[in-house]
């Protein structure tokens, strides 16, 4: 398995383009909603986005998250290696803990005022699709490889599942933001083991209770487990109004209204906002 390693490049470009397409034409084929705004709209900033992303963290980082699993692995450090725990034990272990730790560090980012601001542009979208996935601030990216280094070099977790981790965390998300139609059975039934789009769109409510819910990105269990998980938003999914009160103007739309929008008015979280 450790081979893998040997064409992250490979299979992390050709997985993000591969899905990103085919949501995109599932988007187009089989719409769960019909926009309110004009692809072309929305489309630069959040494609736009990947691209600052991207480098922010290779200009503030020398090691990015599989890196740190590899020194970790050479250096013994990290439980896994502390426990000589075997590989596939390592491997499940790694995968589990990561996805809680997004979870939590989603949770965090509710109810942190701080956190929040920075968090925020991602709800601010004011229609919902794979575009959606990809729409985080590059204060945000930076503060979560945080994270996510500290974690990997607690863990001890194996590289190879560390590039794994990243890589079906990125395709998942990307499905569960789509903007597609799942027959309600399929997606009843999908609930329990994978994010459905019908699931996580309740999170882009505009109702801050909802918005305050099914913060999983990837496995649905920590939703159900720490009393997060809401079925079906108030306002149904056809219904409901996407995004933030607060943010429904340029800045909501255009690459530099996004980067601008830590900085503006108001900071309160979705928590605080409630009646």
């Amino acid at each position: 398995m450790n081979d893998l390693l040997h064409h992250e490049s490979t299979i992390r470009l050709g997985c993000f383009l591969g899905v990103l397409l085919a949501m995109m034409w599932w988007e187009w084929r089989q719409p769960r909603r019909m926009p309110s705004l004009p692809r072309t709209r929305r489309w630069p900033a959040n494609l736009g986005i990947v691209v600052v992303d991207s480098a922010a963290l290779r200009l503030v980082f020398p090691v990015l998250a599989v890196s740190a699993a590899g020194l970790a692995e050479t250096k013994g450090w990290g439980l896994c290696h502390w426990l000589h725990a075997p590989f596939w034990l390592a491997f499940v272990i790694s995968m589990l803990l990561l996805d809680l730790t997004i979870y939590a560090q989603h949770v965090a980012f509710h109810k942190i005022p701080l956190l929040w601001r920075l968090h925020r542009m991602h709800h601010t979208d004011l229609d919902f699709d794979v575009t959606t996935a990809l729409r985080f601030h590059p204060l945000e990216i930076v503060l979560s490889m945080l994270i996510k280094l500290a974690v990997v070099i607690l863990l001890g977790a194996p590289p190879v599942a560390v590039m794994l981790f990243e890589v079906t965390l990125n395709a998942t998300a990307m499905f569960n933001h789509g903007n597609v139609c799942l027959p309600l059975k399929l997606d009843h039934a999908l609930r329990w083991m994978l994010v459905t789009p019908d699931m996580h769109r309740v999170h882009h409510s505009i109702r801050p209770e909802e918005t305050d819910s099914n913060f999983g990105f990837n496995l649905p269990w920590w939703d159900r487990l720490f009393g997060t998980y809401r079925d079906q938003p108030r306002d149904g999914h056809v219904g409901m109004t996407i995004g933030l009160e607060y943010f429904r103007d340029w800045r909501a739309t255009g690459l530099y209204g996004l980067l601008l929008q830590p900085f503006l008015a108001p900071e309160k979280t979705p928590a605080e906002r409630q009646p």
